[in-house]
């Protein structure tokens, strides 16, 4: 049993390296078919690895975000002793940051669950430009969403745990440990998330640069 090998005569498409060179082969049988390169190979293995690293990505983003929405949401203790007049209490809806940053991180945790169909197509089809694009340009406004409500939480978190004798502001968290341990291991996953979003953005950028 023997096979040959018939190389195409070049074109000049080819000749200036506007088109693929592809070799025929020509088998005993007499029938013939084509052989990828060796390049093209590796390319398409590149882009599947690249798209099932973004996908494992959003999965830990998505994790991220819901327990920083889902953690600071619960946020909440109250103080075993009161007076007449006044409980001591402190909750996450006492501060309008907490409650931007709850909405932020559900808005961009949803958005991650969401855009997990795109990047199994980007599985299925690395090659496919038109939802990297889109993906990228909803990760940088994710991104951003994220970054302004990590933050605008970790400035009131500091305060919270520092106080400001300038303001006379005074620290909370000797009083209200448990609250504080909350909201700070909710800005902790929100910068968790900011990352993973960060290198799907770069990754996103890498893959399209490629084409």
């Amino acid at each position: 049993m023997s096979t040959t090998i018939d190389i195409t005569e070049e074109t000049s498409a080819v000749a200036k390296g506007k088109a693929p060179l592809i070799a025929t082969t020509t088998y005993s049988d007499g029938s013939k078919g084509n052989i990828k390169t060796k390049g093209a190979v590796a390319a398409a293995g590149y882009k599947k690895g690249i798209a099932i690293f973004d996908f494992l990505l959003r999965l830990g983003a998505i994790v991220a975000a819901l327990a920083a929405a889902g953690t600071m949401g619960s946020s909440e203790q109250t103080l075993p002793f009161f007076t007449q007049f006044f409980q001591f209490r402190a909750s996450y809806d006492d501060l309008p940051t907490f409650q931007f940053f709850v909405i932020a991180m559900s808005i961009v945790g949803g958005y991650l669950v969401l855009s997990l169909p795109f990047s199994i197509v980007l599985i299925i089809r690395p090659s496919a430009v038109a939802p990297k694009m889109l993906l990228v340009a909803l990760d940088i406004v994710a991104l951003t969403l994220n970054a302004a409500a990590g933050g605008a939480a970790a400035a009131v978190v500091y305060l919270a745990h520092n106080g400001n004798s300038s303001a006379n502001w005074l620290a909370i968290c000797q009083q209200f440990g448990d609250f504080c341990q909350k909201v700070s291991g909710a800005v902790v996953a929100s910068f968790i998330s900011a990352v993973a979003l960060v290198f799907l953005v770069v990754l996103s950028g890498f893959a399209l640069r490629r084409h």
